[in-house]
């Protein structure tokens, strides 16, 4: 019986984090040489973002991010979740390579540096090269090959400062969020066949990313891949319900990580694609069964299980009522940072699990008293790590926490409307603010408990 109780502190290696990306708070749109993303040119297709706002500004942390590291090293925070932008290193996806970005990241490390900050450096989180988009974007080969360049590029560049790499972020939303629902950049409508192949480009693409920290990353570099999947919470903790809810959890998943884990697609997959299943070139397995030393989780909500009358897993339906961040999709559901570490620990074998985001997105969080009291925030961080905690007392491998978001930021088709961060951005004047969660989360941090 574990003595792992909620009064422990967490373990002396569990890593407590921020995190952010590139498109949603650099600006510098054009600055540096940096080329056009597809999230520069979506907002403006008409009713597609929120009051069609552009990430051309966003928080001007492209200007801010010596200050910006100074705040966080305020507040104690130690790790730092970031990604790369593409197109400020290859403006054309895979044309002529662009210095000015490569140094302006070398910049970032050094002031990291300076602060005491580590960096977890994603490759791709969603702002792809508009120039590849506009040669078929993940729906074509081209995109594959011009990230093994870009990918290669910037392990050999930073292999001196950074030895924490993440591949992909959440495959799911720049493909079939992407070219099957069109809510997200470039906002395509596309058939099955194809957006099962946005899928496996999107997943030889993070084989890519593993072979170049392989390659070039030198020692002691590691690397996963972040992923958003299918949670799954058993309604009540019993044999049953839980192997429904693990069953459900398999199902949806074949695709990605059944897929990675198995090294070929399983077979109940391809039975369910039949003929829109995607086109498997030689060698292209090798690449995304690699090995890796850690999965990365992005956990925000989950499906509630249970088993049938027939035995089948059978998803529930949310009452109208349920509780929900101001984030439509985020219904609050602490078990899902339980249980989809947990289940990806039994199903897939991973021994090593960083929740790489978990936050709530909330519209009116004015300054009143020089002082955001987020509590509704305070309140959902408390909760998820309380289950991030029981799960490290069962056994499962929870090695760190990065909390989304650093600061208020530009949320993609929600624009400037959703804010997700600790720390509150003013987008007028670009004053920042530390919220209630911000001083929460800091001495959490300070204290390695659930306080």
């Amino acid at each position: 019986m574990s003595q792992f109780t909620y009064s422990s502190p967490f373990p002396p290696s569990f890593v407590f984090g921020v995190a952010a990306s590139s498109a949603q708070i650099e600006g510098g749109a054009t600055a540096g040489g940096k080329g056009e993303s597809i999230w520069d040119r979506f907002p403006a297709v008409p009713g597609k973002v929120h009051d069609a706002d552009t990430p051309a500004v966003a928080c001007d942390h492209y200007h801010r991010f010596d200050e910006d590291f100074a705040l966080m090293a305020s507040l104690g925070v130690k790790n730092y979740r970031l990604s790369l932008s593409w197109p400020r290193i290859y403006p054309q996806g895979d044309g002529p390579l662009n210095q000015a970005g490569l140094d302006f990241y070398r910049r970032m490390f050094e002031s990291m540096a300076r602060h005491g900050i580590t960096p977890w450096v994603t490759l791709f989180h969603w702002d792809l090269p508009q120039a590849l988009e506009d040669r078929g974007g993940w729906t074509a080969r081209v995109t594959v090959d011009a990230f093994a360049r870009y990918a290669d590029t910037v392990v050999k560049a930073y292999a001196d400062v950074v030895k924490h790499w993440i591949t992909l972020n959440e495959i799911r939303c720049f493909t079939q969020f992407a070219y099957q629902y069109g809510i997200k950049a470039p906002g395509r409508q596309e058939s099955a066949a194809v957006v099962n192949q946005t899928y496996h480009h999107a997943l030889v693409c993070h084989g890519h990313g593993v072979r170049a920290v392989r390659e070039f990353g030198g020692a002691g570099a590691v690397v996963g891949l972040t992923d958003n999947c299918d949670v799954s919470v058993p309604v009540t903790e019993t044999p049953a319900y839980i192997d429904a809810a693990k069953e459900w959890f398999r199902d949806r998943n074949l695709h990605l990580l059944g897929a990675i884990h198995a090294g070929h697609y399983p077979q109940a997959y391809l039975d369910r694609v039949g003929a829109d299943a995607p086109v498997v070139t030689a060698g292209d397995f090798d690449l995304i069964s690699l090995p890796t030393d850690f999965l990365g989780l992005n956990i925000y909500t989950a499906t509630y299980v249970r088993a049938g009358r027939d035995g089948r897993p059978e998803a529930l339906a949310l009452p109208a009522a349920y509780p929900r961040a101001d984030s439509p999709w985020l219904h609050l559901v602490p078990q899902s940072i339980y249980w989809a570490p947990r289940m990806c620990r039994e199903v897939y074998g991973h021994e090593s699990i960083f929740i790489t985001e978990n936050g709530c997105g909330y519209n009116d969080e004015p300054i009143t008293g020089g002082e955001v009291l987020d509590l509704h925030r305070r309140d959902f961080l408390r909760n998820h790590l309380r289950e991030i905690h029981r799960a490290i007392a069962d056994g499962v491998p929870i090695d760190g926490y990065f909390l989304w978001s650093f600061i208020d930021n530009y949320e993609w088709e929600d624009g400037y409307q959703r804010r997700f961060g600790i720390v509150h951005c003013d987008f007028e004047t670009q004053v920042r603010t530390p919220k209630l969660s911000a001083r929460y989360y800091a001495e959490v941090m300070r204290t390695r408990t659930i306080l």
